[in-house]
């Protein structure tokens, strides 16, 4: 085998991308690994990591803030934007430096090139100068390209005063007031963390509630946890026109009764979802179907292309570095024959929104296990009931159980709250175990903690609750 032929090629060095290749490389397949801007992808770079970063400085900004509640005593309590922006940018970069030296422990080849699909087996690279470079060859190519912000007819970002996520990471300078286009995971984090500096935050969404994605419960409690901190939100509604004004952005929303609404903000953020970096692959000429943005590929994600493999954002949501990973894993152990692989299971991949509280959601929703016919046993337990949580200042939220009433299988637990986040894989390694509620309730939870409120929910849904 020459130095340009591989055993694997991997276009994108992302979570998925960067997970896959060193899992092929555990499994003796000679790997490289094609990445154009940034090893560790958005997600490392401009996506999770460095968000949590700022979320971190607003989380801790707010706590200070309410000190006197704790009996202490602060006096001066300021903060230096630029800072906050360089630790997030810090925290990016000390991971993406790890992704690299995890490159070389495992003797991956790593491209600084564009990667293009060029005939069976083959990739060709064009360097970051422009310059065309000497194509690769592997039997196996799996495509990690990821994907980017979407954006609206109309209402299209212009990096100044319309902001995608990555303009919103590093403001030069606070704006007085912020409208949000969305109300998903991204939108939500931005405006909590903007909200805490002291912005006033209007978010507006398409449909009747914010995080869609959620539970109902769920949603109606983030949205008056959100009022209460100042944010206006307007849902059923779609922003159909931004304008430069002297001092920012003049919007005008519709509302799905018709009525307009003008509104205006110093800076906007759109948050209206992401579609696959598709373009430049060279895809469907080699026999890879893309629909609405997104790569179509079976449950082992071989496209329609022999040899040729998708994972992660660029095939579809949910878009979750945690998924791509795990695709990642699972994409290289088929090509390699190992044995027990089985197809991903989307119920039992964690969401997570670090909001202040926190969101986070696992399996069905209540509304979704009632609609796929399901006889249901719902539990609930209230974070205002739970010593560590009155103990830490931190009352604000709700644990939700849902399991099937007929066999006690788990089928989605869903919570808001301080350090939900963490709590939820808890309850994703029950449903991994394909655990039913008896298990969860012989488990011995520690005392005082808010994984508590985990076994009081179990414990609510069948009738048993000792607390509440």
């Amino acid at each position: 085998m020459s130095d340009a032929e591989f055993d694997l090629v991997v276009i994108g060095g992302g979570p998925g991308g960067y997970v896959a290749a060193i899992r092929a490389t555990q499994l003796g397949m000679r790997t490289a690994v094609v990445e154009r801007e940034h090893l560790g992808g958005i997600c490392l770079n401009w996506g999770c990591v460095p968000t949590k970063a700022l979320l971190r400085t607003s989380e801790l900004y707010r706590q200070i803030a309410e000190a006197e509640v704790f009996g202490l005593r602060v006096e001066g309590l300021g903060f230096d934007l630029g800072r906050i922006v360089e630790r997030s940018r810090a925290v990016a970069e000390k991971l993406a430096n790890g992704v690299a030296f995890l490159m070389k422990k495992n003797k991956i080849a790593v491209f600084d090139a564009t990667g293009r699909l060029e005939g069976p087996g083959r990739v060709g690279l064009t360097g970051t100068d422009g310059a065309i470079l000497p194509p690769i060859a592997a039997e196996h190519i799996v495509i990690a390209t990821g994907a980017r912000a979407r954006s609206l007819p109309g209402l299209e970002p212009d990096g100044i005063r319309i902001w995608t996520y990555k303009e919103a990471m590093v403001p030069a300078n606070l704006p007085r007031s912020l409208l949000v286009i969305g109300s998903g995971a991204i939108g939500i984090e931005f405006a909590s963390f903007y909200r805490a500096l002291g912005v006033d935050v209007t978010v507006v969404e398409v449909l009747d509630r914010i995080l869609p994605a959620e539970d109902e419960e769920i949603s109606k409690l983030a949205r008056k946890a959100f009022t209460r901190q100042g944010m206006t939100i307007h849902t059923g509604a779609t922003v159909e026109q931004l304008r430069n004004t002297d001092t920012g952005v003049g919007a005008r929303l519709r509302t799905t009764g018709g009525a307009a609404l003008d509104i205006e903000a110093g800076r906007v953020i759109l948050a209206v979802g992401i579609t696959g970096n598709v373009e430049g692959l060279g895809l469907e000429e080699h026999g890879v179907q893309v629909e609405r943005g997104h790569i179509v590929v079976d449950d082992w994600y071989r496209t329609g292309a022999p040899g040729i493999y998708a994972i992660g954002d660029v095939v579809g949501p949910p878009w979750l570095a945690h998924k791509a990973m795990h695709e990642g894993v699972l994409c290289v152990e088929k090509i390699a024959g190992v044995e027990g692989v089985h197809p991903l299971d989307k119920t039992g991949i964690p969401g997570c929104t670090y909001c202040t509280p926190q969101i986070a959601s696992l399996g069905l929703t209540e509304r979704a296990a009632r609609e796929a016919g399901y006889e249901l046993r719902v539990g609930r337990y209230p974070y205002a009931a739970n010593g560590k949580a009155i103990a830490l200042g931190e009352t604000d939220g709700l644990v939700k159980t849902v399991f099937d009433a007929n066999t006690g299988a788990l089928l989605g637990a869903h919570m808001i709250g301080a350090e939900v986040t963490e709590l939820i894989q808890g309850f994703a390694i029950g449903k991994t175990l394909e655990t039913t509620e008896a298990e969860l309730i012989a488990t011995i939870f520690p005392h005082p903690t808010l994984s508590e409120m985990m076994h009081e929910s179990v414990l609510d849904a069948f009738g048993r609750a000792l607390h509440i």
